[in-house]
């Protein structure tokens, strides 16, 4: 085949396997009103595939260059103008996952996919690593390698052990050569990889992926702050607001009974209090003293036992103390007799 016909097939496929894209890219926003901007950063394929599968009916992902999927969303700006603040997202190893379910339910699932790997130079740290003391078992031929790495070391029977903690790696710090060689000597696999989520659209809005762990209990904290705060500043400023006029009224009215009771002026309410104030033995919690009385039960039968112990030691007392009476009289009979 004429090296000219192989270039015009070649052209050919490339245009019908981008004009297929483009067409799976529009189906895709015209199909779905939602979806997590996801980077795919040193994943592999495998890990699509299972991702693929487990997202079936639920999900679809549509992974691209950055020019193409530009490119659809320029084409039907008119369309989906919602869209066009998507386009600066677009940056990096970055695709789409569109759904119409639950964002929060789709994040989470694609977690579950992410595995451990060596660090590679190059990469980009995503947490803290620490090497912590250990005796590494490498020879003794190896301590210049960790003195290059400004490790300490020292030989313990034979083999190069680290002393103290050494903090290698910081987020965001790009792993060079060196350290990479050196966890891969340790064998330690510091990093995970899978799809991660950078941002959320959402009927028209994008925002962080944060935002989809706010419950409704982190809303209602926000909201009573906020209603606390401009109740605070029209109470200080003396500008009324709805927030602040319970608490102006209920002000108003302690001042209305300060200045009752100081002059001796009644009104319903304020003779409530009074009252109140000066009986309070009167208005005595009913839940309180029957609890008391219950806590009282068992001491009180108590009580009872040891008065019928006390009655009865007192009757034998008398029994006895009868009798010495009698014995002392008949005694006493004797002697007169005689």
């Amino acid at each position: 085949m004429p090296l000219r016909k192989r270039w015009s097939d070649a052209q050919e496929g490339k245009k019908g396997w981008k004009a297929n894209y483009f067409e799976k890219l529009l189906g895709a926003m015209r199909s779905y009103s939602k979806f997590l901007l996801v980077s795919a950063d040193n994943v592999s394929s495998k890990q699509f595939a299972d991702i693929r599968m487990a997202l079936r009916g639920e999900g679809l992902i549509v992974m691209g260059k950055n020019t193409m999927m530009k490119k659809v969303i320029r084409n039907n700006i008119q369309e989906f103008p919602e869209y066009e603040k998507v386009l600066p997202m677009l940056v990096g190893n970055v695709g789409f996952l569109f759904t119409n379910g639950d964002l929060k339910a789709m994040r989470d699932k694609i977690a579950e996919f992410k595995v451990r790997a060596p660090a590679r130079a190059g990469a980009v740290s995503q947490v803290d690593v620490i090497i912590e003391p250990h005796n590494t078992g490498f020879g003794p031929d190896k301590t210049s390698f960790f003195q290059s790495l400004q490790i300490m070391t020292k030989i313990n029977r034979g083999t190069v052990e680290i002393v103290s903690p050494v903090h290698i790696l910081k987020p965001g710090e790009t792993v060079g050569a060196s350290e990479a060689t050196l966890l891969n000597m340790l064998k330690m696999s510091p990093f995970t990889y899978g799809l991660v989520t950078e941002q959320c659209f959402d009927e028209g809005s994008v925002f962080e992926p944060a935002v989809l762990d706010i419950t409704e209990s982190d809303i209602r904290k926000k909201f009573m702050a906020g209603v606390t705060n401009i109740a605070c500043v029209s109470l200080n400023i003396g500008y009324p607001t709805l927030a602040s006029a319970p608490h102006s009224m209920a002000n108003a009215f302690k001042r209305l009974v300060a200045l009752t009771l100081s002059t001796g002026v009644m009104f319903p309410e304020a003779a409530k209090l009074k009252d109140r104030i000066e009986n309070p033995g009167a208005y005595a919690a009913s839940a309180p003293v029957a609890a008391v009385a219950e806590g009282s039960a068992a001491p009180a039968a108590k009580a009872e036992e040891e008065e019928e112990e006390e009655s009865e030691a007192s009757f034998g007392g008398d029994m006895f103390g009868g009798a010495d009476d009698d014995s002392s009289d008949e005694s006493s009979s004797e002697e007169s007799s005689d």
